[in-house]
């Protein structure tokens, strides 16, 4: 018998960004690696910051 995982897994590792000739590199886990501009990564940094707000405040029943 073969167990099934409900729905997608949460990373609980980071990414890590860096700055490589004018743009921004996240590498995060399991090799995934996105190249954004500047700006890009200012929204995208921004909109992680605001979800990541919203998620603290709710239960990990919420996803049930």
């Amino acid at each position: 018998m073969t167990d099934q995982v409900s729905g997608p897994q949460a990373q609980t590792t980071p990414g890590v960004a860096s700055a490589e000739h004018g743009l921004v590199i996240l590498d995060g886990p399991d090799g995934v690696a996105v190249t954004m501009t500047p700006e890009a990564a200012v929204g995208t940094g921004e909109s992680l910051i605001a979800a990541a707000a919203i998620a603290q405040t709710q239960s990990s029943n919420d996803m049930r």
